[in-house]
């Protein structure tokens, strides 16, 4: 008997998916786990895996078609074998109510788990972690992070990563100076630099353009809207000392040369913000209904730039992983968003979230909280500055970090208190090396 492949969901808020292209055709063989379609959501473009082996005796609905969730896509069976259109539609069914029971089930949890006796506990103490003499900062490196509004295909951005080709280096043909394909094959391979300027003739001005917003920027959209017009935000910034980050990043990537691992401040302050929520549980939280739910796990959310926006990628238990662990899982999440790749457990799941827009020479910002978690946090650039110490001003390096935070679930002491406690770790950055 043929088995009937339903459109998948993706995240807990998702109602339909867009198909944007069959990897299978009809009639060819497909093995469980193999790729089967690309689906796009409101968030991303994510490669779904067959859950079947056989045949793909029929597609059920056409590229580029919007399909609600738990709805027949495909049929897989035996070569031969004809699709009963019956199981089809009961099929859809039977999906649907099995979603609705689902939701059910884990919206009496969280109820439950709410109305759950409250654990006391005294005041939050900081880490008692002894301090070290700043060593001077010799060498920092740059990064290969394109300037803002430069946009590239993901074709184009995996063609340039295997011919060896620097990014800054292409002027994009496409529109709105997209970087494409056929930019990339006509580039040097190895090419450095940013192109020199060139006089151009300015003609007639162009006419205006007026382009559809991508469903990823239309679901940032919504759920930005609704954030700023339900959750009373506020806002508060404290400056960290990272001259032993630095140092400590320099000496670790030394360490790391040849293996091809390299540590980011990012990586820092993801480890720092997780071991502080510990201290905080609040901030890593939600509100429901009447209650606020705690999160037992600090899984924390980070902004990735995305030709069509932001999308989110989710770094699991960071409070519990090593370093070089949550270097090597957010890149590589990272470059499936920017690859056109992501997977669904990429992006799901996140309870605090980070945007870091450091690399784009930014001295502080604020951000906009990511429902339904109640904070986020905004960090600038790491910039070596005049600084006074002990009375003399010296060259340091700075970090501004600003956290925004739902008024209902918690306040400005609270926040302060947690950006402190943040501060004791990245101003003793060993003792992120040994939680």
């Amino acid at each position: 008997m043929a088995e009937i492949v339903i459109m998948p969901k993706l995240g807990f808020d998702m109602a339909e998916g867009t198909l944007l292209r069959w990897a299978k055709k009809e009639g060819d063989k497909v093995e469980k786990g193999e790729l089967l379609a690309e689906i796009e959501t409101d968030k991303a473009t994510v490669e779904v895996e067959s859950q079947f082996s056989g045949v793909v005796l029929k597609h059920l609905v056409k590229e580029g078609t919007a399909v609600p969730v738990s709805q027949p896509i495909a049929a897989v069976g035996e070569a031969g074998e004809k699709v009963d259109e019956s199981v089809l539609v009961s099929a859809g069914a039977g999906e649907q109510k099995k979603e609705s029971q689902e939701v059910q089930k884990s919206r009496s949890q969280e109820v439950e788990r709410s109305r759950s006796p409250e654990v006391k506990e005294g005041p939050a103490r900081r880490p008692d972690i002894k301090t070290s003499k700043p060593q001077d900062i010799k060498t920092s490196e740059g990064n290969g992070h394109l300037p803002a509004g430069v946009r590239v295909s993901p074709l184009a951005r995996r063609l340039a990563r295997e011919r060896g080709i620097n990014l800054q280096s292409v002027r994009g043909s496409g529109p709105q100076g997209r970087i494409t394909r056929k930019d990339i094959e006509s580039a040097k391979s190895g090419a450095v630099g940013l192109p020199g300027l060139q006089k151009v003739a300015l003609g007639p001005p162009p006419a205006d353009q007026r382009l559809p917003l991508s469903r990823l920027r239309s679901a940032i959209g919504r759920r930005m809207t609704q954030s700023r017009q339900e959750v009373p935000h506020f806002y508060v910034t404290h400056e960290y000392d990272m001259d032993r980050v630095m140092d400590a990043r320099e000496q670790a990537n030394m360490a790391l040369e040849g293996g091809g691992e390299k540590l980011s401040v990012n990586d820092f302050v993801i480890k720092a913000a997780a071991l502080a929520l510990r201290q905080f549980p609040n901030l890593n939280a939600k509100l429901d209904g009447d209650a606020v739910l705690q999160f037992g796990r600090v899984n924390i959310g980070v902004a990735v730039a995305a030709d069509n926006g932001l999308l989110t990628v989710v770094c699991k238990d960071a409070d519990r992983k090593p370093l070089r662990q949550i270097s090597m899982e957010v890149k590589q999440m990272a470059e499936r968003v920017r690859s056109g790749k992501v997977q669904s457990e990429d992006i799901e799941g996140s309870t605090f979230t980070i945007s870091n827009l450091g690399m784009y020479d930014v001295f502080e910002f604020v951000a906009i909280i990511n429902p339904p978690e109640a904070a986020i946090l905004a960090l600038g650039s790491a910039l070596q500055q005049a600084v006074v110490k002990d009375g003399q001003v010296a060259p340091g390096w700075r970090m501004r970090a600003t956290i925004s935070v739902d008024h209902r679930v918690s306040d400005g002491a609270e926040a302060a208190q947690y950006l402190q406690a943040m501060g004791q770790y990245l101003e003793n950055p060993v003792s992120l090396f040994m939680q």
